[in-house]
């Protein structure tokens, strides 16, 4: 059963309104008080906790008829301009405690590396994962033979706090160690920055909750994911 870590912080309960808000503001598509990063990087569309009716409509200025963004669930009824497209039941998981080291086989990817990096998300499907989001922040893989076999980054990103994400392993090099060793090799990243990592595991993943809990992560809370699809 994973541990509940009760690490209090505001920023951690809207993290997609935090980091356009702060690190990521640059990303930041604007109307009123209602923030999204564009849609060929990521899907986050950030509300402010809770949002009222005119962030709503701000809301449908960003997001284009038959358009979808995801957002964090509010727990409240959605206006009548917007349907549910899907849910992703996830747990958020905080790694004050957990230890970082540099890897001597992990390697920095860039852009040259981007089609190797899409085809490794679609044969592992670790999450939503597009040709622009190298630009969130850092990433990191190991080849054998050449060829990418595993991979992680950095997402969302505030004051404090960076989001490790895309972490997979292709299927034929699993148990190997490699997903531990590129968490290791990004949380030292986040710690020279004299920040905290926190990453978005799926509730029913029990094999990377086992490894993240491992590595130092605790479970902060169980949230939701709900994937909005506008009129």
């Amino acid at each position: 059963m994973a541990r509940t870590d009760s690490t209090d912080n505001s920023s951690l309960d809207n993290p997609a309104y935090a980091s356009l808000s702060t690190v990521h503001s640059r990303f930041a598509q604007r109307s009123g008080r209602v923030l999204r990063y564009p849609e060929d990087i990521i899907r986050f569309l950030g509300l402010p906790s809770p949002p009222t009716d005119a962030d709503w409509q701000d809301a449908a200025k960003l997001v284009r008829p038959g358009g979808m963004a995801a957002i964090i669930h509010t727990n409240g009824a959605l206006p009548n301009a917007w349907t549910v497209a899907g849910t992703i039941e996830l747990f958020q998981m905080t790694g004050d405690d957990a230890d970082g080291a540099d890897e001597p086989d992990v390697i920095s990817l860039g852009p040259a590396d981007v089609q190797e990096m899409m085809e490794l998300v679609r044969l592992t499907t670790p999450g939503p994962f597009s040709e622009r989001t190298i630009e969130l922040g850092e990433y990191v893989g190991i080849r054998r033979n050449g060829g990418l076999v595993a991979m992680g980054g950095e997402r969302l990103h505030f004051t404090g706090w960076t989001e490790i994400s895309a972490v997979c392993t292709a299927p034929d090099h699993r148990g190997t160690g490699m997903a531990s060793r590129v968490m290791s090799a990004l949380t030292a990243g986040v710690h020279r920055r004299f920040e905290r990592p926190f990453l978005h595991v799926a509730r029913t993943n029990t094999s990377a909750i086992r490894l993240y809990e491992s590595l130092g992560f605790r479970v902060r809370r169980a949230l939701t994911i709900t994937l909005i699809a506008r009129a």
